[in-house]
């Protein structure tokens, strides 16, 4: 076990027994969870709390434990549950970030790279690591599923992909993502001889006129692709079958969560990622300098993409105006940080949503010049691509709707120098002990414990 995996194991014990000490009752989104997980370890499976819209996976994951184990359904039990995954994250990114990196990983698989455990520590992840809540375990099954397929384990990953969606629905596109990611990066570099390959250049040198090209190439390899697919029709024809006896995707409370059209949540994201994920991205085999040289020239190198960057400002501001969604959760809920971002920022005045259009195009390109540098341009789309397909149709804006996607973002950045590394493992644990701390010992009157 290496030093800083060991670290990280002891500091998520000592978090978890402090959370169970001084917060002994269920907090937040938890007292829904922990009755019904409760439920379950009675053997009442047919309880089920109408305000929860996500599938059981949490609860039978606990059940298991439970059984296991020999363990009580208490609180301490459940929220353990959650921790365990936890544990387990630096684990599976290890191989998340090998396959981006081309790297065997190492042979011991309880040896997480520093990376994996730095990555581990993302604040999101870590924070409702010690909280009975889906997203860690989703996350984890989410990775796992990408390992496998990437591994060309293909009815293992539908399997996992399966699982994952127990957790969270929306998993079922994060694991079609993983499918497509093993089908480029093995296009990637198959040989002439071996069969048809897809027509894809590397990011920074695609051009227009490339994109025809991938188009002309991609019927050439869709034999391939449907062969390999084959697996994933069990959780595409499970999902169906899901979405034909609950009448939609969403379980229990329907009402405030109705999909829409809301378009602004790519550049809520964009601006999230750069703003955890700074470290990573300047500390790529490029200065600082010469990357804001690079955005610089891509927004406005020349008059053509001067040109270019207007259009795409003022549709940015159209959908800003058309698809903007004041939610109500957002608005009421004061223990939540995203209140205090939507009212002292976006809400400060009508015009300032407008003013960060530059920012939201100047951090995109840093990531795509970033990312693109050592990936082919549809490597570089794809997540991207399904991003949207996650993001879009969410009404509410929340923090924990980023992780997973951001987890991939970042697992992308292969050129890493150890300063960034060990100043994104400070960035974290700077937000994590800040969080954490303001959550366990600032509690305030009449409002409750701040969370994300």
């Amino acid at each position: 076990m290496s030093l800083p995996y060991l670290l990280y194991c002891l500091s998520t014990i000592f978090v978890l027994k402090n959370v169970n000490e001084i917060v002994p009752e269920p907090y937040m989104d938890e007292p829904f969870h922990v009755p019904q997980a409760q439920a379950y370890c009675r053997g009442e499976f047919d309880v089920w709390d109408p305000k929860i819209t996500t599938p059981p996976g949490l609860y039978i994951m606990s059940l298991a434990l439970k059984y296991a184990f020999v363990l009580k359904c208490n609180i301490s039990m459940l929220r353990m549950t959650v921790a365990v995954t936890l544990l387990g994250l630096p684990l599976v990114l290890t191989r998340l970030l090998c396959f981006h990196q081309r790297i065997r990983a190492r042979n011991s698989f309880f040896s997480p790279s520093t990376e994996g455990v730095v990555l581990a520590s993302f604040p999101i992840a870590w924070f409702f690591g010690f909280l009975y809540y889906t997203e860690v375990p989703s996350l984890l099954l989410v990775i796992l599923t990408f390992v496998a397929a990437t591994n060309d384990h293909h009815w293992l990953a539908s399997i996992l992909g399966l699982l994952s969606c127990t957790f969270r629905q929306n998993n079922i596109i994060w694991a079609l993502y993983a499918f497509a990611a093993s089908m480029l990066m093995e296009w990637r570099f198959k040989r002439p001889a071996d069969g048809a390959k897809l027509y894809d250049p590397m990011a920074l040198e695609a051009t227009l006129g490339d994109i025809f090209r991938i188009v002309k190439s991609a019927p050439s390899v869709l034999m391939d692709l449907v062969k390999s697919f084959v697996p994933y029709t069990l959780l595409i024809g499970a999902f169906a079958a899901f979405i034909a006896w609950n009448g939609g995707i969403v379980l229990g409370d329907k009402s405030n969560h109705v999909p829409v059209l809301h378009v602004p949540q790519m550049y809520y994201f964009i601006g999230f990622a750069t703003a955890f994920g700074w470290p990573a991205l300047i500390s790529g085999n490029t200065s600082i300098v010469t990357l804001a040289r690079d955005v610089c020239g891509r927004m406005a190198g020349s008059m053509k993409r001067a040109c270019i960057t207007l259009v795409i400002s003022v549709a940015m501001a159209f959908t800003i105006w058309k698809f903007t969604i004041h939610h109500p959760f957002v608005l009421s809920d004061n223990r939540h940080y995203v209140f205090y971002v939507w009212r002292r920022i976006f809400m400060l005045h009508p015009i300032v949503p407008y003013m960060l259009i530059p920012a939201y195009i100047a951090c995109a390109w840093a990531w795509f010049l970033r990312v693109g540098h050592d990936q082919t341009l549809l490597q570089t789309a794809l997540l991207p691509c399904f991003t949207l397909l996650a993001l879009l149709p969410t009404p509410l804006l929340e923090p924990r709707y980023f992780l997973i996607p951001y987890i991939f973002l970042r697992a992308q950045l292969v050129d890493l120098r150890w300063w960034g590394l060990l100043l994104e493992a400070a960035w974290y644990t700077l937000i994590n002990a800040g969080t954490m701390g303001v959550f366990l010992y600032l509690p305030r009157e009449g409002v409750g414990r701040f969370m994300w």
